[in-house]
């Protein structure tokens, strides 16, 4: 019975303060703003998330350790925003914006400065979004005519890879 001694153990330890804890991470610094849909980046650096600013929803975009805000070019006029998603080393912001009527999926290339718009097959309209950590790949959440489904876009086209430090670039 060795899962027994093992299960013992973790009591153990947890009743020392050495085991598996419930408490809540500290407190790193991001300001006191009420914060909707938080999204780290993959190496946990930077955390996007949604705050009121003027009576809009926008995304904010945080060194998490500093709390330091970093500028994003392409956002700033299409509000309100949702859903953010940030790749590995936060290069790429994925959000849903709104462009008038309609919603729109963006990406931020923060490296070079664009804006990307993903088109997407008629009518369709994003709910929800969630970008793969090398920024290569796309799960949507659409809408169209009451009816939602989930989509997969191949981005690899479209971006570079955004891969943790010391990993090759496939196919190089």
């Amino acid at each position: 019975m060795p899962w027994l001694l093992a299960l013992q153990l973790v009591v153990w330890l947890s009743g020392c303060g050495l085991g598996p804890s419930s408490r809540p991470a500290p407190s790193t610094g991001l300001g006191p703003e009420a914060r909707q849909e938080p999204a780290l980046s993959g190496d946990g650096r930077l955390l996007a998330s949604l705050v009121e600013r003027g009576g809009r929803t926008t995304v904010l975009l945080q060194e998490r350790l500093s709390g330091r805000v970093i500028p994003l070019r392409h956002l700033q006029r299409q509000q309100p925003h949702s859903s953010p998603s940030l790749s590995w080393n936060g290069r790429y912001l994925a959000v849903i914006v709104q462009r008038g009527e309609r919603r729109l999926a963006v990406i931020e290339d923060r490296a070079n400065g664009r804006g990307i718009p993903l088109p997407l097959p008629g009518g369709q309209e994003p709910e929800r979004l969630s970008l793969a950590p090398d920024g290569r790949r796309l799960a949507m959440q659409l809408v169209r005519g009451g009816q939602r489904q989930v989509e997969l876009f191949d981005l690899s086209g479209l971006l570079e890879p955004d891969l943790p430090p010391g990993l090759a670039v496939p196919g190089r």
